[in-house]
């Protein structure tokens, strides 16, 4: 049996080196390292296959989030709700800008931000919501979006560990997440399912105005060289990690496809246990893809079984170990204990295994046998 990782990003270059090779060695022949032509056909590949009118590539996922909170032009104290269960660069974001982070609980069955506590955080400072498409399924956006318009609201999905879902409206209609809010964000850590060689984010927006006034800030707020229009940042997806992910850009929606035939693999053995939660999701739609495989030990022994598979060289973590409003960054005094009763049950049941596109039933029987054989 081959080695088990969490993310198996070896065997996953070695099917298509020829084209990475490729793209990297045109950067070098070239060498347009920033900005360069990689660039702006990568922005353009994935505008088509997100079916969004603007992709604009920077640095990393987190300071996506951060340029897009200041296209918006959010004020100091101005309240933005967020997912208590998720990780940190969602709410570091609105911290660092002085905007006011107000978390809030999670639904159990999807781990997602609740719609009821969403509903009654909302105050007249209230300006923006960051729904977050959590280990990869889609959040409730038509009642995200319906709130938003109820009270003149900005949406900014963090669309980070979701690339490439669907989100299937109520009206029949299907979208790509990230391209239903007013703005998104996303990451390309190598481990995400579209990941590069290195860090790198993008912003989405349909809206033509904010789309030109995110550029600037990318870029030290320049439209013309030295002319510094706007307050900006230096945040810019370089030309290598660009050729990349144009590369594995056409292989994305089979490496979701293979994630979530991993998961049904994953669920049909787990399922057999009363005290193993696996995520419910449907094997012939596309609303989940899978950056991570999270299951749910209620019977107290979650800490017990890591160690167990951690023996047995299988890899596992807890995302996420500790609320946010719990974590010292973020403790308030407007928060109490009793507002979080699924994010602190989660906290102490959910575990993930391994999840990547290289998985086969060979490791994924390994890892089964060894969980059910503890729990």
């Amino acid at each position: 049996m081959r080695k088990l990782q969490m993310v198996d990003l070896k065997s996953q270059y070695d099917k298509i080196k020829d084209e990475v090779n490729a793209s990297i060695q045109e950067v070098l022949d070239t060498t347009t390292y920033i900005n360069g032509p990689l660039v702006h056909q990568f922005q353009a590949d994935l505008e088509k296959y997100l079916g969004v009118k603007h992709v604009i590539p920077c640095a990393n996922g987190t300071d996506a989030l951060q340029i897009a909170m200041m296209g918006l032009e959010l004020k100091p104290g101005d309240e933005v709700i967020t997912a208590d269960f998720t990780f940190a660069a969602t709410v570091e974001v609105i911290a660092l800008l002085q905007l006011t982070p107000v978390l809030v609980d999670v639904d159990m069955d999807t781990m997602n931000i609740s719609i009821e506590a969403l509903k009654k955080a909302i105050t007249p400072k209230t300006k923006a919501i960051v729904p977050v498409h959590l280990f990869g399924r889609a959040a409730n956006m038509d009642a995200i979006m319906e709130i938003a318009n109820e009270y003149n609201l900005f949406v900014i999905e963090d669309n980070a560990q979701a690339i490439g879902a669907n989100y299937a409206s109520k009206d029949g209609s299907k979208v790509k997440v990230g391209a239903i809010g007013h703005v998104a964000a996303t990451s390309f850590f190598p481990s995400k399912n579209l990941g590069c060689y290195g860090d790198g984010g993008a912003i989405f927006t349909n809206n033509d105005a904010l789309a030109h006034k995110l550029r600037g800030i990318v870029n030290h707020g320049m439209y013309v060289r030295y002319h510094h229009d706007v307050v900006g940042v230096n945040s810019r997806l370089d030309s290598i990690q660009a050729g990349v992910l144009k590369a594995k850009l056409p292989h994305l929606d089979a490496y979701n496809a293979a994630r979530r035939e991993a998961a049904y693999k994953y669920n049909q053995a787990l399922s057999v246990n009363p005290n193993i939660v696996v995520p419910e999701f449907d094997m012939n739609g596309d609303d989940h893809v899978f950056h991570q495989y999270v299951i749910r030990i209620t019977n107290g022994k979650r800490d017990g079984l890591l160690e167990h598979l951690m023996a047995k060289g299988i890899p596992c973590a807890i995302y996420y170990p500790i609320p946010l409003h719990s974590q010292k960054a973020y403790v308030d005094s407007r928060y109490a204990e009793a507002d979080f009763p699924v994010t602190n049950q989660l906290v102490k049941e959910v575990a993930a295994l391994p999840m990547h596109t290289e998985l086969d039933d060979e490791q994924i029987k390994f890892i089964t046998d060894s969980v059910l054989e503890f729990v």
